[in-house]
C-alpha cells in the first residue's frame, strides 16, 4: 500500500504542481476501492484526488491519452504494452500494479472434473488476461496451446481441446455478469 501511496504521490506532484488535483480513471473493484482507501492520505499531503470509475479496460487508457484524466489504475505491463501497440498510444507506468489472481468460476460445477463435453467456457477477450486464462485451462488438462507458455495466446493457439469445450472470448469486465449463463467462467 505504501507503494500504491508513493506513485499516487509520484503523479500528483508531476500533474498537479499548480492545481493540487489528481483525476484518476479506475475500474471499480478493487482498483477504486484501493484509491478510495488512499484518498485521505493523500488528502493529507494537499492532494484532492478525483476517482472516475470505468467498467471497461479502454476507455481509462483512451482516456488519459487524451489528456482527460492525469493517470489510472487498472492494468499490469503486459496489457499496456499490448494497448499501446494496438493503439498507436506511448503510455508509460508509474509504477507497478499488483496482478489480480485469475480463477474458473461456476454457478453450474463445484469440481473442474464435473465440466462436460461441450460446456460453455468463457475467457477475457484482451491479450493478456485472455492468454492468462488460456494458461489456466490448459494447467488444468482441458486444452493444450501451441506455445505452452504463451502469456499472449488466444483462442485460435488451441491445439488440442479434448472436451471440445466451446471457448468464447468476452470483454474482462462483462464477464462475471454472464456468470450464471456459462458453464465456467474465468475472472
Amino acid at each position: 500500500m505504501k507503494r500504491l501511496l508513493a506513485a499516487m504521490a509520484a503523479v500528483a506532484a508531476l500533474s498537479a504542481q499548480a492545481n493540487e488535483s489528481l483525476n484518476v480513471a479506475a475500474t471499480a473493484v478493487p482498483h477504486a476501492e484501493i484509491l478510495e482507501f488512499v484518498k485521505p492520505q493523500l488528502a493529507e499531503q494537499g492532494v484532492d484526488l478525483n476517482i472516475k470509475v470505468f467498467t471497461d479496460y479502454i476507455q481509462p487508457n483512451v482516456q488519459v491519452a487524451q489528456k482527460n484524466m492525469d493517470a489510472n489504475f487498472f492494468q499490469h505491463q503486459p496489457y499496456l504494452d499490448e494497448f499501446n501497440k494496438g493503439k498507436g498510444t506511448d503510455l508509460v507506468a508509474v509504477t507497478g500494479v499488483h496482478l489480480e489472481p485469475l480463477g474458473a468460476y461456476s454457478s453450474k460445477i463445484k469440481q473442474l472434473d464435473e465440466l462436460g463435453n461441450g460446456a460453455n467456457v468463457v475467457v477475457p477477450n484482451d491479450a493478456t488476461n485472455g492468454g492468462r486464462a488460456l494458461l489456466l485451462l490448459q494447467k488444468y488438462g482441458l486444452i493444450r496451446l501451441k506455445d505452452q507458455s504463451n502469456i499472449l495466446a488466444t483462442t485460435k493457439d488451441i491445439v488440442e481441446n479434448p472436451k471440445g469445450l466451446k471457448i468464447r472470448e468476452l470483454e474482462a469486465a462483462t464477464i462475471p455478469r454472464v456468470l450464471t449463463q456459462v458453464d465456467l467462467a474465468l475472472i
